[in-house]
C-alpha cells in the first residue's frame, strides 16, 4: 500500500507505532519495522547513553527504517540530534515542535522530521519551518491530548498544509486506516494498539487491565501534570482527582524523589524544569512537581506493573480491544482489511 508516508520514509505500510515512554523500546520498534511499519523509539525517558544503546540494539534487530522521538526542549537535545545523524536514523519525531535550525540540521543530514501537533496552526508553523510531515492526534488519543476529535481535527490540518499528514487518535483496525486515507491522510499512527501487542514489554497484568476496560474506561485529567492527559481510570487517578492540595503535594514530592533517584537528576534541574512548566500556566505547585516527575508515574505502571502507584496513559480504543496480536499480525491484518474495504468502495456505482 503506497502512500506519501511510505514513499517519504521507505516503509512498506502506512502504519506508525508512536514513541510511547517506557513502552517503545528496541523490541517493539524492531518488531514494527520488521512487519513493514514505522516504529519510533521513545527517548524522553532514556538517558543519552541509554538512547545510544537502544538505537544500536534496534539496528541489530532490523535493517528496516525506524525513528526516534525527541524532546526539543531537552537540555541535551542538540547532542541527541547529533546522535541520530551519526547513527543514520531515518526519522526524528517530536512531541514539542523543534526550532527551524534543528529541523534544518536534521534535513541537511537526510533525517526525515515528523513533529506531532494538535492544531492546524501548529501544523502550518512546522511546515513553514521545513518539517517533512506531521502526526495529528485527536482527543481520542492517549497521553497528552486535546479536546477536538480526530474526525474534525484531521480535515482541518489537511486543509492547512501540503505536507503528508498522519492521523492518530482512535485508530486500531483496517476500517480506521481506510477512513484516514479517504480523508486524505498518508497513514495512521497508533499507541495503545501497539502497547497491547505481544512484543510490548508492558507487564501482562497491566495489559490485562487495559483489555478489561470498556469505552468509558479512560478519563482526561489535569491532576497528573496540569495538562489534559488521557489515562485509564484507576484508584490512583480517582484519588488524584479527589485529593486536596496538601495530599497532592505530598504525593508529588514523594514521586519526585523516586524519579530523581532513578534518573540521577539534581533537585536543581528538577526545580528548573518545574518552573519552566509553571511559566505562563495556572498550575499549583503540586501539579508543577507532578509534571516534572510524570515519567516516574508512568514507569511505575508501565514497567513495574503497579497500577496502584502508576499512571497508565491510554487512548479510548482500549475499550474496543480484546486481544494481544504480534506486530506482524496486527499490521498485516490492518492493511489487508483496509485494502478490502477500499476495493469494495471502488465497486460501488
Amino acid at each position: 500500500m503506497r502512500t506519501a508516508l511510505t514513499e517519504l520514509v521507505g516503509v512498506k505500510h502506512p502504519v506508525v507505532q508512536t514513541g510511547m515512554g517506557w513502552v517503545a523500546g528496541p523490541r517493539l520498534v524492531s518488531a514494527t519495522a520488521e512487519a513493514g511499519g514505522l516504529g519510533i523509539l521513545a527517548s524522553a525517558t532514556m538517558t543519552y547513553a541509554e538512547l545510544e544503546a537502544a538505537i544500536k540494539e534496534t539496528r541489530s534487530r532490523t535493517s528496516q527504517p525506524f525513528g526516534v522521538n525527541l524532546r526539543a526542549d531537552a537540555q541535551d537535545a542538540q547532542e541527541r540530534v547529533d546522535l541520530l545523524i551519526r547513527e543514520q536514523v531515518k526519522v526524528a519525531s517530536f512531541a514539542l515542535a523543534p526550532k527551524p535550525d534543528m529541523i534544518a540540521k536534521l534535513t541537511d543530514a537526510g533525517v526525515v522530521v515528523i513533529p506531532s501537533i494538535g492544531a492546524a496552526r501548529h501544523a502550518e508553523k512546522v511546515a513553514k519551518w521545513g518539517a517533512h510531515a506531521v502526526i495529528v492526534q485527536g482527543g481520542e488519543g492517549g497521553g497528552h491530548t486535546g479536546g477536538v476529535a480526530t474526525t474534525l481535527l484531521l480535515p482541518s490540518v489537511l486543509d492547512a498544509v501540503d505536507i503528508p499528514v498522519i492521523a492518530a487518535g482512535g485508530f486500531f483496525d483496517g476500517r480506521g486506516l481506510a477512513a484516514a486515507l479517504a480523508y486524505g491522510a498518508a497513514g495512521i499512527a497508533m499507541g495503545t494498539r501497539f502497547l497491547l501487542t505481544q512484543e510490548s514489554t508492558v507487564p501482562q497484568a497491566v495489559k490485562a487491565a487495559y483489555l478489561q476496560r470498556d469505552l468509558n474506561g479512560t478519563v482526561v485529567t489535569t491532576r497528573v501534570d496540569g495538562l489534559p492527559h488521557r489515562v485509564l481510570r484507576t484508584d490512583l487517578v480517582n484519588h488524584l482527582e479527589q485529593s486536596g492540595k496538601i495530599s497532592s503535594l505530598t504525593r508529588a514530592i514523594t514521586n519526585a524523589a523516586r524519579f530523581r533517584q532513578l534518573t540521577g537528576l539534581s533537585w536543581r534541574a528538577m526545580i528548573r524544569e518545574g518552573l519552566a512548566m509553571k511559566h505562563g500556566k495556572d498550575l499549583t505547585w503540586a501539579q508543577v512537581i507532578m509534571a516534572a516527575n510524570t515519567p516516574m508515574l508512568l514507569r511505575a505502571g508501565l514497567v513495574e506493573g503497579r497500577t496502584d502507584a502508576g499512571v497508565l496513559a491510554s487512548g479510548q480504543v482500549a475499550g474496543l480491544l480484546d486481544d494481544l496480536p504480534t506486530c506482524e499480525q496486527l499490521i498485516t491484518t490492518i492493511v489487508a482489511d483496509a485494502e478490502k474495504i477500499i476495493d469494495q468502495l471502488r465497486d460501488v456505482r
